[in-house]
């Protein structure tokens, strides 16, 4: 049995979750909203809008394949995020991803 060593730290990618969510405000905000909401920071693209708000896509399908979760999951942690005011999604029309702004927190 091998045992981590701080040296195979550089083996491993590691994903940023910003303290904040974990202060009072964001409590009943769900550690599986919290790891959604930071693959919506890792896929930042510099997209901005007119009014300066950065944006980004993150569709359902895609979600599902990267957090692991079924249609229904991946479509109730979007809604906990946006009822928890941490995101906006704007819809484009059908067949056409929704817009994904982040919120400040």
């Amino acid at each position: 049995n091998k045992y981590f060593k701080i040296s195979d730290a550089k083996n491993f990618a590691f994903y940023k979750v910003p303290k904040a969510l974990f202060e009072e405000k964001y409590k009943s905000v769900s550690t599986d909203a919290d790891f959604c909401l930071t693959n919506v920071f890792v896929r930042q693209k510099g997209w901005i809008d007119k009014q300066g708000r950065v944006y980004q896509y993150f569709t359902i399908k895609s979600a599902q394949e990267k957090l692991h979760f079924g249609h229904e999951k991946i479509c109730k942690l979007f809604f906990e995020l946006e009822t928890s005011d941490l995101i906006l999604r704007k819809k484009q029309g059908q067949g056409k991803p929704n817009i994904i702004y982040l919120k400040q927190f």
